[in-house]
């Protein structure tokens, strides 16, 4: 059965900030759903493959993709980028990250500042001393000019050091100093108010502007987001600046985002996940999008419920039955969300033995109980918890798909 979003986490009040390309629109914040992120690692000057990872990470679901546009190289690739994606049918929207020359890029490549979708500045690579207020005043002229949203995105290893000295001079004359860690955090968050106001002061309309405090650490995270969200109403960009690679880094980032997100704050998630070699980008779009769906914020793709394994289950049949399952079910979501809406919120159980199959299966919308160790070669099934069908065999694989098939061709139609 489809599980009830009754209990889902309520959402902190927003803005809501509008990200467009060719028709189409991204929204973020206020009563939007909560937006899944990413970002390339090729080199943006490569068009052809900086396109292919844009559209690989779409498929996968992100609904936003960031691209580095750190070179003039890079900034006259865009416009090639975005004509590749609009030939392939991605009307993805991409975002521009830039430092320290976002200013020079924006000015001397115009087919750039319109091709890109969302600009991400931060406060603290814009520049230095004088240079800093012109040059961030250039960037969000050029966001005006264009119509095109801002992330003002601050991060604790690139903080505004003159705001940092100033807040720490400040907390030195009092009588109960604050810890170095509590004076950064405010650093964060009044160098992302404070930039925003700015914004604001030069024309960007404040629906458009959305705001980033990024640390590494889980607790930073979470005390620098519950301060900021009290102090703003922008829409606020959630993620760990460098989460780590592989479970460490999951692990980290769905412990931070889990918290802040059941307190209702966050509007759009990036998991910065360190690739392990050959391992696909689409990794940290999948590890986002299992995070809003456990929590029951949002619905992607049909989840498999399957059980650890135990001595019952000495047969390793259930688990590779159950990796089959799970990649097909999210390799066939491309097309199926066009053609069965709905059927994102399916669940599909494959158990290992007699215990808690049974039973799992029946609260899945389709369900098959493995056979344990020593138990009779059968594997019942169960359809909207009516046992339907026991298999048995060596096809129990190809059978089991089958079924599920025909359940999404049957329930999740096409209404006319």
């Amino acid at each position: 059965m489809s599980s009830s979003l009754s209990n889902a986490p309520l959402r902190r009040l927003s803005k809501q900030a509008l990200i467009e390309w060719a028709g189409q629109v991204v929204t973020v914040g206020g009563d939007a759903p909560v937006r899944v992120q990413s970002m390339t690692n090729t080199d943006t000057t490569d068009a052809i493959a900086t396109a292919i990872q844009i559209k690989d990470l779409a498929r996968a679901g992100s609904e936003i993709v960031r691209i580095t546009v750190d070179t003039p190289a890079a900034a006259a690739a865009v416009p090639a980028i975005r004509e590749q994606l609009d030939k392939m049918g991605v009307l993805v929207p991409l975002v521009g990250d830039f430092h320290y020359n976002g200013h020079t890029l924006l000015t001397d490549y115009p087919e750039c500042a319109q091709a890109l979708s969302k600009y991400r500045i931060n406060p603290g690579n814009v520049g230095q001393g004088a240079k800093r207020d012109v040059q961030f005043s250039q960037m969000i002229e050029l966001a005006c000019q264009y119509q095109k949203p801002v992330r003002i995105g601050v991060n604790w290893g690139s903080l505004d050091q003159d705001l940092l000295a100033k807040l720490l001079d400040e907390n030195a004359l009092k009588s109960q100093p604050l810890e170095l860690r509590e004076v950064m955090a405010e650093a964060l968050i009044q160098s992302a108010l404070q930039s925003a106001q700015r914004a604001e002061e030069l024309g960007l309309p404040g629906h458009q502007i959305i705001l980033s405090c990024k640390v590494s650490a889980v607790q930073d995270l979470i005390a620098v987001y519950r301060d900021l969200a009290q102090r703003c109403d922008y829409p606020l960009h959630l993620g760990l600046t460098e989460a780590g690679m592989g479970s460490k880094g999951i692990v980290a980032s769905t412990a931070a985002l889990s918290v802040l997100l059941q307190e209702g704050i966050g509007d759009t998630i990036r998991v910065s996940l360190t690739p392990e070699p050959g391992a696909p980008r689409e990794n940290e779009v999948i590890v986002a999008q299992e995070i809003l769906q456990t929590m029951g914020l949002r619905n992607f793709t049909p989840m498999v419920i399957a059980c650890p394994g135990c001595g019952r289950t000495t047969s390793t049949y259930f688990q590779e039955l159950a990796a089959k399952i799970q990649s097909y079910l999210r390799h066939q979501m491309p097309v199926w969300k066009v053609d069965h809406p709905g059927v994102e919120s399916m669940n599909v159980a494959v158990m290992g033995c007699i215990v808690n199959g049974p039973g799992e299966s029946k609260h899945a919308n389709i369900g098959i109980s493995l056979p344990g160790t020593g138990e009779s070669p059968a594997a019942p099934v169960f359809v909207d918890g009516v046992k339907v069908k026991t298999l048995r065999g060596d096809k129990i694989a190809e059978e089991f798909q089958v079924i599920v098939d025909e359940y999404v061709k049957n329930t999740y139609r096409v209404k006319n």
